[in-house]
């Protein structure tokens, strides 16, 4: 599958409808994904990106159909990360002196993956490539979400080649922003955000700033995963700078694991303090060991205020708990309050492990956590309630 965006631009990616899993298994993709590669026809014929490795006969054979391979000038490497480079290894032996053009460290981790000293054209932002009637520009975009990422502004049709930025892991053969249900779209996009470049949020804000700053005319936003961004593309440069800017909607989340019920049942009961006390805030449950830790993380994302639960295990916490707050530790989500209960039946150090961890990923711990023993009783579903009231009071 190929098709025309512009006169000049053919999108030649691939479509992954069978993705579940990406980075590993650290990222879910229930819709699946697309690796989105770019084919620009002007006097000189320029490749931006490729696809991940187990694609990659696949694409290049594509490719040819579409193109004479050595007719290609120039490569753009905008991002040496697999999903988007796996393909280069077999492009290379077919035309292995084709410059490839990507920044400095784009170069170091290409080397650093592949092995090959390939004739690597280091660029940085403000650097151009006159391609005929149309203009390449390259913007250095480090450490968004990687150290060599970059994007690439041409002239003439003005799309921007965004790379990972304002992209989704989001299967579609509709491709364009105006024809995709918007529900599914915005939910893949801000869980995108959420789990990928929440960490990186203030140089989110000044990348965009920066671009903005050179005022250019903007028809599309070309990403590396998901959808092109066609129909008023600023929308979601928009959302981007909503998000980055510690974000959070009207939603309190509760995240919790149990052995035998009572911290669900402390969860529930908390749950009910904060209704009786706000009943327009969202309040949402999760047992993060039957729960999908992406949609977790996206739904903590959007919060203004969260609670973590576990019962005591071996004078700690349960596993899925642990996991989900080292996540968040690492993600550093900003303005956000918390609090911890949890059950226990002799030592009871859950509690105080979950305060710890709260504490390690800096976010604020709004009261003193709250523990029940065994199976919470009438009088200890009483406390959960009062103190989910007395957590949203404080708020």
């Amino acid at each position: 599958m190929s098709f025309k965006m512009t006169d000049k631009v053919t999108w030649v990616g691939k479509i992954d409808w069978e993705l579940r899993t990406f980075h590993g298994d650290e990222y879910s993709t229930h819709r699946g994904s697309s690796y989105n590669s770019y084919l620009i026809r002007d006097k000189k014929t320029v490749l931006i990106d490729t696809v991940w490795e187990p694609f990659a006969e696949e694409y290049v054979e594509k490719l040819k159909k579409e193109i004479d391979l050595n007719e290609i000038d120039y490569i753009i490497a905008q991002h040496s990360e697999i999903d988007h480079s796996g393909a280069l290894p077999l492009l290379m032996k077919e035309i292995p002196n084709t410059p490839i053009y990507c920044t400095s460290n784009g170069a170091k981790i290409l080397k650093g993956h592949f092995h090959e000293d390939w004739n690597f054209v280091e660029v940085k932002t403000g650097d151009t490539l006159d391609i005929g009637k149309s203009t390449l520009t390259f913007v250095e975009a480090r450490m968004l979400h990687w150290p060599d990422s970059m994007m690439t502004y041409m002239s003439g049709e003005n799309i921007l080649f965004s790379n990972d930025a304002f992209g989704q892991h989001y299967a579609s053969d509709l491709m364009y922003n105006d024809l995709v249900d918007q529900g599914e779209l915005y939910q893949e996009a801000v869980k995108y955000y959420a789990n990928i470049l929440t960490p990186f949020s203030v140089l989110v804000t000044n990348k965009i700033k920066e671009v903005l700053g050179f005022n250019l005319p903007l028809n599309m936003i070309a990403t590396s995963h998901g959808i092109i961004w066609r129909d008023n593309p600023a929308q979601i440069v928009e959302k981007y700078l909503e998000w980055a800017d510690a974000y959070q909607e009207n939603q309190i989340t509760i995240v919790y694991d149990t052995m035998w019920n009572g911290t669900k049942r402390m969860a529930e009961a908390i749950s009910e303090g904060i209704k009786s006390v706000n009943k327009d805030v969202t309040v949402k449950l999760y047992n993060a060991a039957n729960s999908d830790k992406n949609d977790v993380i996206t739904e903590l994302f959007k919060s203004k205020a969260i609670l973590f639960g576990s019962s005591t295990v071996n004078k700690s916490i349960m596993h899925a708990t642990a996991g989900i707050l080292e996540m968040i530790k690492g993600i550093g989500f900003k303005n956000k309050k918390s609090a911890a209960f949890g059950s226990y039946g002799w030592s009871g150090e859950s509690v105080a492990v979950i305060e710890q961890k709260l504490k390690d990923a800096k976010l604020e711990i709004l009261q003193e956590g709250i523990k029940e023993l065994w199976n919470p009783d009438a009088e200890a579903i009483s406390r959960c309630i009062e103190f989910g009231k007395s957590f949203a009071e404080k708020l």
